[in-house]
């Protein structure tokens, strides 16, 4: 099987729409992961404000002239303990069950840390629900390694 090509740029606003129904694919993807993500419609992002943050990279992957995938950067503050100020947070991973496993989050991936190294950053992070054995599989795949659980307590 040949693999399309796959074109990474920076998502624009005209990519709204595709990039909302991943945004409720994700929730509906994690919704089983976690008792806690509110009942109803809920959005985790302001995709848009995003989009023209000049602080964020918000990037998309084409195939065929078609949105299959999203992922974006953004600056956060590190705890004040920790020997950097600021770290990259990757976030809004998303590829289409069609063209999962083709290494399309790994492109989106690079080219996000590409985009840190660049903005200075000497940290990236993200985060991953524990039972979600896929994504983290498809981090470790591309260099991330495990490094704190979160635990809660009703």
């Amino acid at each position: 099987m040949t693999l399309p090509k796959v074109n990474i740029r920076a998502a624009t606003l005209a990519d709204l729409p595709a990039l909302l129904n991943f945004e409720q694919e994700i929730i509906k993807a994690e919704r089983p992961f976690d008792v806690t993500i509110k009942e109803g419609p809920i959005s985790y992002y302001d995709i848009g404000e995003m989009i023209q943050n000049p602080k964020a990279c918000v990037l998309v992957a084409e195939i065929d002239g078609g949105v299959v995938a999203s992922g974006y950067a953004i600056s956060k503050r590190a705890r004040h303990y920790l020997d950097h100020e600021f770290y990259a947070y990757l976030g809004f991973m998303y590829t289409d069950e069609d063209f999962r496993g083709m290494g399309v989050n790994a492109k989106i991936v690079g080219e996000l840390k590409q985009w840190s190294q660049q903005e200075g950053f000497k940290e990236i992070r993200l985060t991953v629900y524990n039972e979600n054995l896929p994504a983290i599989k498809a981090y470790e795949k591309v260099g991330f390694k495990k490094h704190i659980i979160e635990m809660r307590l009703e």
